[in-house]
């Protein structure tokens, strides 16, 4: 079955249909070569179009357990070669998926001109007039403003009530389900909270910490986290995790902005400025924090761009980092993260 994507300028490039189906989201590019399963459940590739930079997807099958939600996110999917058992996966879950395409051509167009709309059509009866349709309705990341409704919990969950550690109140804007991991293994009582939660309902689970998790999309659409970290800076410890930390970082006062073409992969290199340590992480995120404000410190930087990794203040008991310390996939250099954070809430 052929299949075509169009890119910004009207480009339209042909290549093999795997699963059949439209779509249209941001065009961007991940170098991880494992954890294909984690990377197409985690839920800030939603709205975008999710392309492999490894030739071979789907090498070693699929395996529910290792999912970070319970759906694929990214609305496309696009490689050099795909696995039977992927693009079935992919079938079910209704997410087109593409392949037998030169995918360093479109990872260094990418790199060459930022992030890019993009509209697919795969199938029997696909048409380049349909992907450039669906590229003509393509509309920019920061027009998703109900984005975080898209992958939020609609109603608390409570994991690990029986805990003796630290009560956590997660703000679910698009959580991996290896951050609650993190914290349930350390015996923390974890409050999955939807993303538009009141003050009210914070206070209600009575914790020890305000964390904001990671997700989607341009954080400033992301009001009522910000409005929440407002009202509980200084009163509560507060952690986040990618774009957490931005939602963070713009309520007290700093700045984010969109990157060119983001950090997606499992090999980013952090310095820690105050031991001058090198560790890798794995990151998935299109902004980042242009101006931290007044109220919070940079303490990591990435090796590559320099831009802020980690954030912390001491007077107000604040710890962000803009990689995923809780990694899946990806290296474990930066686990003690969730240790510091619980500390942290000890601490109180």
């Amino acid at each position: 079955m052929a299949a075509y994507i169009a890119v910004q300028g009207e480009r339209v490039v042909e290549g093999r249909a795997r699963s059949p189906g439209t779509a249209r989201g941001e065009l961007v590019f991940t170098t991880a070569y494992t954890g294909y399963e984690e990377s197409l459940t985690d839920p800030s590739y939603a709205q975008q179009v999710l392309t492999f930079s490894y030739p071979l997807i789907g090498n070693y099958g699929v395996r529910g357990e290792r999912f970070e939600s319970d759906s694929v996110q990214p609305e496309g999917v696009l490689a050099r070669e795909l696995t039977d058992d992927v693009t079935a996966w992919l079938r079910e879950a209704g997410v087109p998926a593409v392949d037998h395409l030169d995918t360093r051509d479109i990872v260094t167009e990418i790199r060459d001109e930022g992030a890019m709309a993009c509209g697919i059509a795969a199938g029997p009866d696909a048409t380049p007039d349909d992907a450039l349709a669906e590229l003509e309705d393509c509309v920019h990341m920061s027009e998703h403003i109900d984005i975080g409704a898209q992958v939020s919990v609609g109603e608390p969950e409570v994991y690990n009530p029986d805990g003796d550690g630290p009560r956590v109140a997660l703000l679910d804007c698009g959580a991996k389900g290896s951050i609650v991991d993190s914290l349930v293994e350390r015996d923390a009582v974890v409050h999955q909270l939807p993303h538009d939660a009141s003050a009210g309902a914070v206070a209600s689970v009575e914790p020890d910490l305000l964390f904001v998790s990671n997700g989607p999309g341009d954080p400033e659409n992301f009001e009522a986290a910000a409005a929440l970290v407002d009202e509980y800076a200084g009163e509560l410890p507060l952690a986040g995790i990618c774009l957490g930390q931005q939602v963070i970082a713009s309520a007290l006062g700093g700045r984010t902005e969109k990157m060119e073409f983001g950090h997606r992969g499992v090999n980013q290199p952090v310095r820690d400025l105050r031991t001058d340590r090198v560790v890798m992480t794995t990151q998935n995120h299109g902004y980042t924090v242009a101006d931290p404000g007044d109220e919070l410190t940079v303490t990591q930087r990435n090796v590559n761009d320099d831009t802020p990794e980690g954030l912390d203040s001491n007077d107000l008991s604040i710890i962000t980092r803009q990689y995923h310390p809780e990694a899946n996939p990806g290296p474990h250099d930066s686990l003690s993260f969730f240790d510091d954070v619980l500390g942290m809430a000890d601490g109180q």
